[in-house]
């Protein structure tokens, strides 16, 4: 769609008898209300008057004098000193508000804040990942395949920490016994922190 004369004329009419962006559009056809809004803008005819009142055609920007030659400097009328300012009344401390808690960035290396317990995990699924971890292929990030058990082990700032491994359980990222900690029902976790 472009804009011709006679469109952007019916627009203008439009828009000085207060016809909103919509029904403009609608009139106009092939063009949306925020197409008629972005041309109202660019025609410079954003401001309205109130309802009923008849808008004054856009005037053009004054355009800046040329520049003449320099005349003579006109005085200037020296400014009065300003007063002596008063003594402050000394006002009480405005107490500031504590600072939001930050969670700390641990540097590579440091030892990590307690985790949550591990009371949190059903007793089975915490019984069934420790007899998998015997038996965990240990694998670093680079080993990782989407076959392989995503499920982290230890600490990522130590050189002991490593990957489960073992084959995955189909649709999941993790071993049999780690879907059972990762995926828990519900209710069962609800029951737990009771």
């Amino acid at each position: 769609m472009s804009w011709t004369d006679e469109r952007v004329e019916t627009l203008k009419r439009m828009w000085t008898e207060g016809q909103s962006a919509s029904q403009i559009a609608k009139v106009l056809g092939g063009v949306t209300r925020n197409a008629v809004i972005g041309k109202v803008h660019r025609l410079g005819l954003s401001n309205r008057g109130a309802e009923g009142e008849e808008v004054a055609a856009v005037e053009p920007a004054p355009q800046p004098e040329p520049v003449r030659a320099a005349a003579a400097p006109e005085p200037v009328a020296e400014p009065e000193p300003a007063p002596a300012p008063r003594p402050a009344a000394t006002a009480a401390p405005v107490p500031t508000p504590p600072a939001p808690a930050r969670r700390a960035i641990i540097p590579a290396g440091q030892p990590l804040p307690p985790q949550p317990s591990a009371n949190e995990i059903s007793p089975e699924a915490l019984a069934s990942q420790r007899e998998v971890e015997k038996r965990a292929r240990r694998l670093t990030l680079m080993e990782l395949t989407e076959r392989t058990c995503k499920w982290p082990i230890g600490d990522p700032a130590t050189e002991d920490f490593w990957f489960c491994g073992l084959p995955c359980t189909p649709g999941k990222p993790y071993c049999e016994a780690h879907v059972g900690v990762a995926f828990q029902p519900m209710s069962a976790r609800r029951d737990r922190r009771r």
